[in-house]
């Protein structure tokens, strides 16, 4: 089974990009959604260091407050 973790875009050089998710920065390849357009302050579903696709900000939302409720934390 494999996780996929909703970021925002916080810098953008060309394909890789610095995202954010509950105060941690991971480097993020774009390269697999270049043509989807993303900007700085986008939410992206990220797997393995890759962004897969871009999500808005209410999905990222819902799928953090799932896996806050799995690994037992409050938001």
């Amino acid at each position: 089974m494999c996780l996929g973790v909703p970021m925002q875009i916080v810098e953008i050089d060309g394909f890789t990009s610095v995202c954010e998710a509950h105060g941690v920065r991971r480097t993020v390849s774009l390269f697999m959604i270049q043509d989807d357009g993303v900007a700085v302050g986008d939410h992206v579903m990220v797997h393995v260091g890759y962004a897969l696709r871009r999500m808005t900000e209410a999905e990222a939302r819902s799928v953090w407050e799932l896996l806050d409720a799995v690994g037992g934390e409050t938001a």
